[in-house]
């Protein structure tokens, strides 16, 4: 289960909406003298607030701090429908048109038109695959905040 903590903004039937704020690993790094990514961190771009719709099933409050997650193999399958089937559909397109006996631009055009087909099957996969609950992130644990009154 990946991990991340953030705060409870707020609360509707069955969910709740978080902010997240996302931290670059670039002070544990060793590399951070000559990497891109920590300039980027340096200059401010690096810890961005990330505002995120989570199914709960806790009885939650708006300023409660929460832990919420998401399967590991969800982000595998995702990472999967997004990068490998464009590609596959590209080389598959692009070796078939040459097969076929198209000349070079009309193997470019062919292998474009697959990357695009690819990635018209990726936005059906997505729009099919929105509502389930095995991808959606979840609050795994709630802690109600201190609220001082004055």
């Amino acid at each position: 289960m990946i991990e991340e903590q953030g705060r409870v903004l707020s609360v509707e039937e069955g969910a709740v909406w978080v902010e997240t704020v996302r931290r670059s690993t670039c002070g544990s790094c060793q590399a951070r003298a000559g990497c891109g990514q920590a300039l980027l961190q340096r200059l401010g771009s690096g810890a961005r607030q990330g505002f995120i719709r989570v199914v709960s099933d806790r009885e939650c409050h708006v300023g409660d701090e929460v832990v919420i997650g998401i399967p590991e193999d969800a982000v595998v399958r995702g990472s999967f429908w997004v990068y490998v089937v464009p590609l596959a559909a590209l080389f598959t397109c692009g070796s078939l048109a040459g097969a076929l006996g198209a000349g070079e631009p009309g193997t470019i055009a062919a292998a474009f038109a697959g990357l695009f087909g690819g990635f018209g099957i990726v936005h059906w996969h997505a729009r099919r695959s929105a509502a389930d609950p095995s991808l959606q992130p979840r609050v795994l644990k709630s802690q109600q905040s201190v609220v001082s009154q004055s």
